[in-house]
């Protein structure tokens, strides 16, 4: 990782930096409640087929991923002699974060190479973020509309058509779908998700509808850094195409479910819909008419994005470490005072406070820690 001290950039989407801090910020703070017996289910991934508020955190930050590709290269991409360059900086990020950071982190927490998880979020950001890299820079947007419609018709029709090798039947289900049986031929049990060892919600064969939506982020970050069209306008149309998306999406989901362990194709647009809808109202708020007031929460967040999702894990670690007279800081500030959901809750708040303060540090002495 390099280490880079500078002045904020001029012409920076401030929206995109304020949504995605919101979005690890939502991340940190589903991810580390207080006791996971006793959360509000909003707060809780959906069982299996639906979407709560937390099923839409990842893909909006992938979609993020995307909007990020164009404000970072568009300029550079015009010149072919930078291509290579960029795919070779494209490489070294994946291995970054899908080895150094993913992996690493597994074995922090998990040690033993036998029984390491392949799969998991950071290594599916690493995929998405290095080969959506490559569709940016080598095919026109036209082509990547293409393969957008491609990979989600494609992904429908493998799913729920093709038989699974073994005589089992096209099915949907976590253990039994074509996608959980190319997980345990390719990456093997062992090395796949929970105790059971039988599927991955961040398997193989869901990196494809996975690219398709950070190939949506690339979408509408190529329309709203367009020059030659009006803010007005590119709102408007923004707002159009995403509630077209969620629609569709909608309407796809009542015969291929909306399913984000899936990550089925109903979702992606759905979710994409709804990411777009957000971050076109943050840009419209933000960057448009300048409403910048209540953006100093996330900004932190969102400059160090990276650092702050890995902080989101070592923070409450090593606090969860912390005993006073043989309890923990859960037990003595939370349990005594609050019901049990709101003390999971205020316990899971304080990690993204305590992570905020670290970020905030950062971001006011303007280093930005990139992979």
């Amino acid at each position: 990782m390099a280490f880079i001290s500078t002045q904020p950039k001029t012409g920076r989407l401030v929206s995109l930096d304020v949504f995605r801090g919101l979005t690890v910020a939502a991340m940190i703070l589903v991810n580390n409640p207080g006791d996971w017996g006793h959360i509000y289910p909003p707060l809780e991934h959906s069982k299996w087929n639906g979407c709560t508020p937390t099923d839409l955190i990842f893909p909006s930050f992938l979609f993020m991923v995307g909007v990020a590709i164009v404000y970072a290269m568009e300029t550079k991409k015009q010149d072919p002699l930078n291509h290579k360059k960029l795919i070779l900086s494209a490489f070294r990020r994946m291995f970054i974060l899908m080895v150094v950071l993913g992996w690493g982190l597994n074995l922090f927490f998990n040690p033993g190479l036998s029984h390491l998880r392949f799969p998991g979020v950071l290594p599916r950001i690493a995929l998405v973020y290095f080969i959506s890299t490559i569709l940016y820079l080598k095919t026109s947007q036209k082509t990547r509309d293409w393969l957008f419609v491609i990979f989600l018709v494609g992904y429908y029709i493998v799913m729920n058509f093709v038989p699974v090798p073994g005589g089992g039947s096209p099915n949907l289900e976590p253990e039994t779908n074509i996608g959980a049986y190319i997980d345990r031929l390719i990456l093997t049990p062992d090395h796949l998700w929970g105790q059971s060892k039988t599927w991955d919600p961040e398997g193989l064969l869901g990196t494809f509808p996975a690219i398709c939506t950070c190939l949506f982020g690339i979408r509408l970050g190529s329309w709203l850094k367009r020059k030659d069209r009006d803010d007005n306008v590119k709102v408007s149309w923004a707002f159009a195409f995403g509630i077209l998306s969620v629609v569709t999406g909608l309407a796809w989901g009542l015969f291929f479910p909306i399913n984000k362990a899936l990550w089925s194709s109903s979702f992606v647009l759905y979710a994409g819909g709804i990411t777009a809808l957000g971050l076109t109202l943050a840009y419209w708020l933000i960057d448009v008419q300048g409403y910048k007031r209540f953006t100093s929460f996330f900004l932190p967040f969102g400059a160090n994005a990276i650092t702050a999702y890995v902080l989101g894990d070592l923070v409450p670690h090593f606090v969860g470490k912390i005993n006073i007279g043989g309890k923990g800081i859960y037990q003595l500030f939370f349990t005594p005072y609050f019901s049990p959901v709101n003390a999971s809750l205020a316990s899971a708040i304080l990690t993204v406070l305590l992570v905020w303060i670290i970020m905030y540090v950062l971001y006011r002495k303007h280093i930005i820690i990139k992979v």
